[in-house]
């Protein structure tokens, strides 16, 4: 049995994990923390879990967390930085869900994260998390960092195009709608129901931290810089991602066929038939990313639709994926949850 241990379990992506770890044969919690809910047992903080997990939230002081296999962070940027060294130390290996080892250049981190690095010796050995990628890399890997959720959506849907070089890298563009629980599990003013409900607005469009990160991914398939325009909206759903991502077409090929055989081994990822248009209820609380490609009107500009659960592919799924990996396990163990209609 893998023992693990989640550190911040209190957030929407701290109970997706332990969904997911609950039912997962080949793990043994060990050990959630949480210092404002120390000595509550998890069940009584998340009904939905009661019967399922049996652990109470410990402090992170007394946490057995060197005792473990692996740990998650589960916490906000800054958090895993501080604590990951003395874990490695030990012999525990880390996947991070937020974003302290996504980067490779430690300048640019602190640029849009606005804070001292406090373990950039730890980014060249961090392996980026996209197992669609980095599949062997992640398997030998001491620390992984789990890609964001717009990020994991806009990099799946370019990537057959950027790694065939048949558009226009200098200029793709992804129009990306998320649920209100990207966000996370905190009181803000435009994530209040009676702020959200009913609304739909672009933000961030001056420049987001995703976007340096969707660029970074995208260039090191590429081998070369990429251009891209990210503008990320809010829309009134607790979960989901739709990326709508425009490329120019540079060379034609058959890109529905091109699609296929790029994803055909994933076990995640689901290239639909022509003409279908993926939703995001189709892939609610699964880890899957459902894409279709489309031309219109058999122009110069391809259309492709991505899809995934923000909180599942885009964080916790994608997490508990990287671990099977990581513990040469099949990835797809305690992962087979099917999407949830309505």
């Amino acid at each position: 049995m893998i023992k693990v241990g989640i550190v911040g379990g209190t957030g929407y992506t701290g109970v997706e994990l332990l969904r997911l770890l609950a039912q997962h044969p080949g793990v043994a919690l060990m050990a959630i923390t949480s210092r404002q809910e120390a000595g509550t047992p998890v069940a009584d903080h998340f009904p939905s879990l009661r019967g399922a997990v049996k652990l109470a939230f410990s402090d992170p002081a007394d946490a057995p967390l060197a005792d473990c296999d692996i740990v998650f962070f589960a916490t906000p940027n800054g958090v895993a930085m501080g604590e990951a060294r003395a874990l490695l130390e030990r012999g525990v290996r880390i996947v991070d869900l937020a974003a302290d080892f996504r980067f490779r250049d430690v300048a640019e981190w602190e640029q849009w994260y606005q804070q001292k690095h406090a373990a950039p010796e730890l980014l060249a050995e961090a392996v980026y998390g996209l197992p669609e990628v980095n599949r062997a890399a992640i398997r030998t890997a001491r620390i992984v960092a789990n890609p964001g959720c717009y990020p994991t959506c806009v990099q799946l849907g370019f990537l057959p195009l950027v790694e065939a070089n048949v558009v226009d890298l200098d200029h793709l563009i992804a129009d990306a709608k998320s649920g209100v629980s990207g966000a996370g599990r905190k009181a803000e003013t435009h994530i209040l129901f009676s702020e959200a409900s009913d609304n739909f607005a672009a933000y961030g469009v001056s420049g987001h931290r995703h976007w340096p990160e969707i660029r970074q991914g995208l260039a090191q398939v590429a081998k070369r810089s990429i251009g891209l325009t990210f503008v990320p909206h809010l829309t009134p759903m607790i979960r989901g991602i739709h990326a709508t991502l425009y490329a120019r077409v540079t060379r034609a090929v058959d890109f529905q066929a091109l699609y296929a055989s790029r994803f055909g081994a994933e076990p995640f990822v689901d290239v639909l038939p022509p003409g279908h248009h993926p939703d995001t209820r189709s892939v609610r609380a699964a880890n899957l990313c459902r894409i279709a490609v489309h031309r219109p009107h058999g122009g110069d500009t391809l259309v492709v639709l991505s899809v995934i659960d923000n909180l599942v592919k885009g964080a916790a799924g994608q997490a508990v994926q990287n671990m099977n990996i990581m513990f040469g396990i099949d990835e797809a163990t305690g992962l087979a949850q099917l999407p949830v209609v309505p």
